[in-house]
């Protein structure tokens, strides 16, 4: 049995190595996820497991307080993952599968929470629906207390669910009609089909939004710390040890506690994905995609999605009036200082610093993901689930032990190890200014990995529609398969490969905990300067920052909608069926 498994291995390594060009991009993939991930990663385990760290699993697992904050970071995680997905799938199938007017509308407002820094939302939340919030107290009446689970799940629900959204929308346009049209012709009722036949085929997309969303939300650092209250989890608990203890090594014990869930959730889903097998895009012609006209379902589904719109435009329209008054929800004065203070002031240098690291980390971690996803989900890459594994660990893991993990790398004492040229490492020290770029370089690491899974996860979920005898088609009249990838896979992933660049651009304009640690002089970002701004009770300014930076994305989205999400001539092609 070993024999054979080993020869089914050998004659698996002799067939990807027939592609030399795929192999040796799979190898640059692999010596980026390694520095990029696995070492920083390395560093902490290394650090938790050390002759300090190893008491302390004992003191967090068994300690009722901790085991409190365990628990807590689990429930608002399934919460936040069940909730955001719900929702994200509900915008999806009322823009595919119904007829309803105002469709752009919903679509614009879906996509503006994950463009704005998490604190931001949260900020906004408090000033309306606070103890003396605006729609709260001012409305009804009641000093309602939103800090706690329910606030925080609600909006980190609506912060995330864009994600969820974005992904189930282009499996939902990329479903073959011609199985629900089968269905019906076979007696299935609406109800039916979509239990039996669109909800099956969706599987992969939802359980990938849901991964997402629960690692999304249990490393989420910005929202515990506004509206987390007295309901505390292992993230702000991380964050309060490093920062208020000066304790990295139990903030490296308590990350490897908060990877356990992650973990477990990971391995789930890609059990029960490994066990479906569905493929919907084949290539050939399809019908015209059925809609449900049934008016209880069509008009309540439209008046929910409507609600949750309302909502979201009644919160950032609280952020951008908030950044034209003197103190929001106390003297609504109108002013323009808070503009002044961002634009002339330190606002400015942000802006460009963050814009540009962005810009350069959107396509990487894109193109990357897509890369990962074929190598994942198509090639005969040996270990290519322990690839799969290591990249989704980028985002796994909490942002503020990344940014340690960084520092413990690329710093002391492992960069003295390292070969050196003239006086220069060979992979500098990228804190304290000393780096290359001022620590830019670092920050640009960070946006890269901490976006490539959602661009994995978007396009493994988009690849396991498509039927694998295109690309064996294509490959069997002489294409490699990098051509093969290029001309044929990747335009039939384009909305996955789309869904994956809008996300890294917003994540790596909105992100603050894994880069934390990693700004210097040189460097400024805008996450860090509306964080600074919040602390100090500066809500106008951190409103006008917030501003801006929607507008930065919004503007940076239209520009990838009209460059990437134009049909090529290569995706024509293969919907004609020549």
């Amino acid at each position: 049995m070993q024999a054979r498994l080993g020869a089914s291995q050998i004659r698996r390594v002799r067939q990807f190595a027939q592609d030399p060009l795929l192999v040796i991009i799979a190898i640059a993939v692999i010596v980026f996820v390694v520095i990029a991930i696995l070492l920083p990663l390395a560093a902490t385990i290394s650090l938790s497991t050390s002759e300090e760290g190893l008491p302390l699993f004992e003191r967090y697992l068994f300690d009722s307080t901790y085991q409190t904050i365990i628990v807590n970071t689990v429930v608002m995680g399934v919460l936040v993952a069940t909730i955001g997905t719900a929702v994200g799938f509900l915008f999806a199938f009322v823009q595919v599968k119904l007829n309803v007017p105002f469709k752009r509308f919903m679509h614009i407002v879906a996509l503006v929470p994950v463009i704005s820094p998490p604190f931001a939302v949260a900020t906004a939340t408090i000033v309306l629906f606070g103890r003396s919030g605006i729609i709260s107290r001012g409305v009804f009446g009641v000093r309602y207390d939103i800090y706690g689970l329910d606030g925080l799940t609600a909006v980190l629900a609506l912060s995330f669910f864009t994600v969820a959204y974005l992904n189930l929308r282009g499996m939902m346009e990329a479903l073959d009609p011609a199985l629900d049209e089968a269905a019906t012709n076979l007696g299935a009722g609406k109800w039916r089909t979509f239990r039996t036949i669109t909800l099956p085929m969706l599987a992969p997309g939802i359980a990938s939004s849901f991964l997402l969303l629960f690692v999304e939300s249990i490393a989420d650092l910005g929202n515990p710390l506004v509206l987390g209250g007295n309901y505390e989890v292992l993230a702000t608990r991380i964050y309060i040890t490093v920062i208020g203890l000066y304790n990295p090594v139990g903030a490296a014990v308590l990350c490897i506690i908060l990877l356990m869930p992650s973990l477990t959730v990971y391995l789930v889903q890609r059990y029960w994905i490994s066990r479906a097998n569905v493929v919907s895009v084949t290539g050939k012609p399809a019908g015209k995609p059925q809609t449900i006209n049934h008016p209880v379902v069509r008009w309540g589904l439209f008046l929910l999605v409507m609600f949750i719109c309302g909502l979201i435009v009644l919160i950032y329209a609280t952020i951008i009036i908030g950044a034209f008054t003197q103190v929001p929800g106390v003297n609504n004065t109108f002013t323009y200082d808070h503009f002044d203070f961002v634009i002339n002031g330190l606002g400015r240098e942000a802006m460009e610093d963050t814009t540009s690291l962005s810009i350069i980390a959107t396509p990487i971690a894109g193109v990357l993901g897509m890369v990962i996803a074929f190598l994942v989900a198509r090639s005969k890459l040996p270990g290519r689930g322990a690839l799969d594994f290591a990249t989704m660990l980028g985002i796994a893991v909490p942002g503020t032990i990344i940014g340690i993990g960084y520092l413990l790398v690329f710093n002391n004492p492992i960069t003295a190890t390292l070969p050196v040229v003239g006086e220069v490492t060979l992979i500098p020290k990228l804190t304290g200014g000393q780096g290359l770029f001022g620590g830019a370089l670092a920050i640009v690491m960070v946006y890269v990995i901490r976006s490539v899974p959602a661009a994995l996860r978007s396009g493994t979920a988009a690849l396991s529609q498509i039927d694998p005898a295109i690309e064996e088609a294509s490959i069997s009249l002489g294409a490699d398969n990098a051509r093969t990838f290029r001309r044929i896979t990747l335009p039939l992933i384009r909305p996955a490969f789309l869904a994956g660049l809008i996300y890294a651009f917003a994540r790596s304009m909105t992100t603050i905990s894994a880069i934390v640690f990693l700004t210097t002089p040189q460097t400024k970002i805008m996450t860090a300067q509306i964080l600074n701004e919040v602390e100090n009770g500066r809500y106008g300014n951190a409103f006008a920052y917030c501003t801006l930076l929607i507008g930065i994305v919004l503007i940076a989205i239209g520009g990838m909608y009209m460059f990437v999400g134009s049909r090529t001539g290569a995706e024509r092609t293969i919907e004609g069926g020549t």
